[in-house]
């Protein structure tokens, strides 16, 4: 039987590397990113595919992004909503607020996600700026991708 560095199933002891022998530098290993990270990641992929599409939507508009929706009246546990939108008026910039949360288990997977984050964003965008989603999302992505 082989003697393991997992003593009392408290985990790996020691260096997982070795340092670099031409550099003395510690070698960085790579983490993989949270899931609030990624989520981050897709906002800002899905605001920088609108901005080359349709610039004016996002004119004017705050996107924020939350963890869960704020209880309110009209919705149970079974139908939470996935973001928020509020036009704009002469003294305050519209809003849209995607809560990350609900998005995450509406989505069975990474790609999924991206797909229904900028679904989500087209659709706020469409309702805060009254901007067709057809002007807002040429290419069409509503129908042909699946995001399940």
């Amino acid at each position: 039987m082989l003697k393991s560095r997992d003593r009392h199933n408290r985990g790996l002891r020691g260096r997982l590397a070795w340092p670099n022998p031409y550099t003395g530098a510690p070698v960085p290993l790579r983490s993989r990113q949270t899931k609030a990270e990624f989520f981050t990641m897709c906002v800002h992929d899905a605001l920088t595919q609108i901005q080359e599409h349709c610039p004016r939507a996002l004119a004017g508009i705050d996107v924020g992004i939350e963890d869960v929706p704020v209880v309110g009246l009209g919705w149970t546990r079974e139908r939470v909503p996935l973001a928020a939108a509020v036009s704009a008026t002469p003294e305050v910039n519209g809003q849209v607020v995607v809560f990350r949360r609900p998005l995450e288990r509406r989505a069975r997977t990474r790609q999924g996600l991206r797909i229904l984050v900028f679904r989500t964003i087209v659709e706020q965008l469409s309702e805060a700026t009254a901007i067709p989603v057809d002007e807002i999302d040429p290419q069409g992505h509503r129908e042909d991708d699946d995001w399940d």
